[in-house]
């Protein structure tokens, strides 16, 4: 027995000795973030953990073997480790987790300017995540949103569900903002895309619809919120480096360089925290040879974001991005033998520009009731045309806005606010106008204590550009969100947009491309009423069904006109404009967390009630489909674009003879592949990512003259250390 017991006593004491392997580690988000409550899973076994609030895990006494681990989190993808060998030492394993977007837990802040489930919303909106960026390959934010329901790109101008055709370079009926500051320029109202840092990038938000009831002027179509980064607890340097080539045109005759073309892309991030202080700083480099000629660019874009939280419930943020470019100036094509080349009275022309944009957001909270935030910024534009027009323009745009949230319980949020701007433009084309505007708004959100919220609210804005007569304008808002069952929700809203001309609308006069255009001081505001329903079926986060229909009436309603006694073009008015569709979206994960499926189609009906004829850039139907595939660490996406060919355009500038084939459109379809391979289990932090885009090098117009880029492949490292 004595013998018996001593055996026993060692084996036990071998077995556990043999049992003390142990696997610890942190999961992350690509940009470093700590990812609290993350599920980690050895595979057969019972052995598992989550992670705390730094981030950090720890899973004890396993027994030593090779071991299978996996880590989930909801909003992130599954991320799968075979092979992990487990003996007698501690061993480490750090994850990075992807984000996944699921539609029914995505949060938005620009619908109401405040924090809310989508799900809640009484209008439409979508979002496009970070990673759908990074695996595109997307250089500017204007190429990301051409896989985004119901928005049509048309060249470098957004229209939303058809709110806008295409001016160039003056204009826009979408609201565009970097953390809710607005980001259109002093001068022409436009957005230029290439400002906006995209690897800083958290999310992208799309509110589709009058938005001008919070948002004022330029709202009338919808908003697109940027989102940035939050910057990170922990220290991190990130870096990127992308190269590709233009394939060869379909046709030799419009092989204008014989050679195919390349470009690439370098971007350097570097996150840092100290205390109550954190940092983000940022630097790009763009070069791009171009598919056309005279169509190539270079520029190179900063980026700053600092916060101190000076306690736990007030904060301040400054922001910073500038972009300098020097660039072609491609306009219209020579003729259809020579697509890819400007006309020769064009060549060899370019434009150098530098844009720069600050802004400081305070956050205050003073309870659980109310709070305040104050956002202010300055936007200096500045570009000159190295053409026959010679053409400069330096313009600065300053803004204020308060917002004070009110929450008197659990139902009832009130949302007001007061917004102020002033412009100053000195230019040869637009002379040197000023323009003032200023808003006042408030908003009610009351939730019953059956699952109906209601919102109502309104803004009053007053514009006034230089010596013309000042106008005013009120947009009020209704909207309801019904959740009929906890999977089927009701939504509707009307309510009303308005957009004042921009400076450029109004006083341009100039020539370019061989185009003379005259200014139209006598240009109104326009307006629209904005009217939608909608319904949202989901089952759990495997299937996902949204269906919406819309209305937008619009008044006196702005776009690019030919004067046929002198062949001039200006804006006018448009006495009346109907745009009418619906708008359907399907997402379905086909087999959870390795192939999902999405489809969103819109149907649009837009045009002239006067004339009788369609609205010019607005095709009739809109299909974006999309298919992922992830078995980690590879990832596959398969990207479809297609819409119905345009029924008008700028039909005019053809009659004149100004663009010589400019009639020369078709049905579109456009194929774009993406691949990436994740390096962690390969000991790098990092992942390569392939791109092809165009894949079936399919020829086809978003504007008149212009052929969209041609078939392209590119390779992109990206390394987080």
């Amino acid at each position: 027995m004595k013998y018996l017991i001593i055996i026993l006593i060692t084996v036990s004491l071998k077995s556990s000795f043999a049992q003390n392997g142990i696997i610890y580690g942190t999961v992350t988000d690509y940009q470093g973030n700590p990812l609290v409550g993350a599920n980690i899973i050895l595979g057969n076994t019972g052995f598992g953990a989550s992670t705390n609030e730094k981030g950090i895990y720890q899973i004890v006494s396993i027994p030593n073997g090779t071991y299978e681990i996996s880590v989930s989190m909801i909003g992130y993808k599954k991320l799968v480790r075979s092979d992990v060998r487990i003996n007698d030492n501690p061993v480490k394993v750090d994850f990075k987790l992807e984000e996944m977007s699921i539609q029914s837990k995505q949060v938005v802040v620009t619908a109401s300017k405040y924090e809310q489930q989508i799900t809640e919303l009484p209008v439409s909106a979508s979002v496009i995540n970070s990673n759908e960026l990074s695996e595109r390959n997307v250089s500017s934010l204007d190429y990301a949103l051409r896989y985004a329901p119901g928005i049509m790109m048309n060249l470098d101008q957004v229209s939303i569900r058809g709110s806008s055709g295409y001016s160039r370079g003056a204009g826009t009926r979408v609201l565009v903002a970097i953390d809710g500051i607005p980001i259109y320029s002093g001068d022409t109202g436009e957005i230029i895309w290439e400002i906006i840092p995209v690897t800083e990038i958290d999310r992208v938000e799309i509110i589709k619809g009058a938005a001008s009831s919070l948002y004022g002027s330029t709202a009338i179509g919808g908003v697109i919120n940027v989102i940035t980064r939050n910057i990170s607890n922990k220290a991190f340097t990130y870096l990127r480096g992308s190269y590709g080539i233009y394939d060869k045109p379909s046709y030799s005759v419009w092989d204008w360089s014989g050679q195919r073309r390349p470009f690439n892309i370098f971007t350097l991030t570097h996150t840092n925290k100290i205390g109550r202080f954190g940092f983000t700083l940022s630097f790009s480099r763009n070069e791009n040879s171009g598919y056309r000629q005279d169509d190539y660019f270079k520029r190179f874009l900063g980026y700053i974001k600092a916060n101190f939280d000076f306690t736990d419930n007030s904060s301040l943020t400054f922001l910073a991005n500038s972009m300098n470019q020097t660039r072609g100036n491609f306009v219209y094509w020579k003729d259809s033998q020579h697509v890819l080349q400007p006309r020769d009275a064009d060549q060899g022309q370019r434009v150098i520009s530098g844009r720069y944009m600050f802004g400081l957001i305070y956050r205050n909270k003073f309870n659980s009731a109310l709070s305040y935030n104050l956002r202010t910024s300055y936007y200096y534009t500045g570009w000159r045309d190295e053409t026959s027009s010679k053409d400069t323009s330096k313009a600065g745009l300053l803004r204020g806005e308060l917002q004070v949230n009110y929450k008197s319980n659990d139902n009832l949020l009130l949302i007001s606010g007061i917004e102020t701007s002033f412009g100053k433009v000195r230019s040869n084309l637009f002379s040197n106008p000023k323009s003032f505007a200023s808003g006042i708004y408030l908003q009610g959100e009351y939730k019953f204590n059956f699952p109906l919220t209601l919102t109502l609210g309104g803004r009053y804005d007053y514009s006034k550009r230089e010596t013309l007569n000042g106008e005013s304008s009120v947009s009020p808002k209704f909207g309801i969100n019904y959740k009929l069952t906890s999977s089927t929700i009701i939504r509707a809203s009307a309510g009303r947009g308005f957009r004042a001309p921009t400076l450029a609308e109004t006083f341009t006069s100039t020539t370019a491309a061989g185009i003379k255009i005259k200014s139209n001081p006598a240009l109104k505001a326009e307006s629209n009423l904005s009217l939608e329903a909608g319904i949202n079926q989901s089952f759990g986060n495997l299937f996902n069904l949204d269906l919406a229909m819309f209305q937008n009436e619009y008044y006196d309603f702005i776009e690019p006109e030919v004067d046929t006694k002198d062949g001039q073009v200006f804006f006018g008015n448009v006495t009346r404009a109907r745009i009418q569709g619906i708008e359907t979206g399907l997402n379905i994960s086909l087999i959870p967390e390795v192939l999902t499926f999405h489809s969103d189609y819109t149907y649009l009906w837009a045009r002239d009630i006067e004339k009788h004829e369609p609205l010019k850039y607005r095709p009739r139907h809109l299909l974006y489909s999309g298919l992922s595939y992830t078995i980690s660490p590879l990832e596959l996406g398969l990207d479809f674009r297609t819409w119905s060919k345009i029924e008008r355009l700028d039909n005019e500038l053809v009659d004149l003879g100004l663009v010589k084939d400019g009639d020369k459109r078709v049905a579109v379809y456009v194929l774009d592949i993406n691949a990436s391979y994740s390096l962690i289990d390969l000991g790098l932090p990092g992942r390569i990512i392939a791109n092809i885009n165009n894949a079936l090098n399919y020829n086809y117009i978003e504007i008149i003259g212009n052929l969209s880029p041609i078939r392209n492949y590119s390779v992109s490292l990206e390394f987080t250390f």
